[in-house]
């Protein structure tokens, strides 16, 4: 197998597995991996087969997963004025972006800080090494900045996962563990 087909296996494979994707999504995502001896349809039968996979792996999934609570602790946030993003683009600078999108169309003025995980962070959490989260106040305040991440922590901790954050804004808060179980997006 070819380096260029190795990269275009593990992006499906983060795509399915992340949970955040359906099958009308890949069809216009592949357009985006495809280099030079890697078809479209062979892209598309590497799609078919993580999809059949993860479908398969579903069924023994519990209820209620850690994907569902960390689903229930972000609506928590930004019902307390903490817009929270997940799977905000692809580096630190995309989701710095995609904060500033989602203000927008959520009213910054209910707003006071920010949360996010970006897709790095999202490949690590499905690789089973925790997930990073971002956050800030929006007028770059520190000490704001420090009460914005007590606020994730908490919100993590009633959640239920393991956090850990030295009470640096300059240093992301971790969830120690996280099993990263999103159901397929149909």
């Amino acid at each position: 197998m070819s380096d260029v087909e190795d990269h275009v296996r593990a992006t499906i494979r983060y795509w399915v597995w992340g949970g955040y994707y359906g099958p009308r999504d890949f069809d216009q995502m592949i357009e985006d991996i495809i280099e030079e001896g890697v078809t479209t349809e062979w892209a598309q039968s590497i799609v078919q087969e993580e999809i059949a996979r993860k479908t398969a792996a579903e069924a023994h999934w519990p209820a209620r997963t850690d994907c569902d609570r960390l689903d229930e602790a972000f609506s928590r946030l930004d019902s307390v004025g903490i817009c929270a993003v997940q799977n905000a683009g692809y580096t630190s600078s995309d989701g710095h972006e995609e904060v500033e999108l989602a203000l927008d169309q959520r009213g910054r003025d209910r707003c006071h800080g920010y949360c996010f995980f970006h897709g790095q962070d999202l490949e690590r959490a499905i690789d089973g090494h925790g997930l990073m989260l971002a956050f800030g106040d929006l007028r770059d305040d520190v000490k704001r900045s420090a009460s914005v991440a007590q606020q994730v922590c908490s919100e993590m901790r009633a959640a239920g996962f393991a956090v850990q954050w030295n009470g640096d804004v300059g240093q992301r808060i971790e969830i120690t563990s996280i099993d990263w179980k999103r159901r397929l997006k149909r």
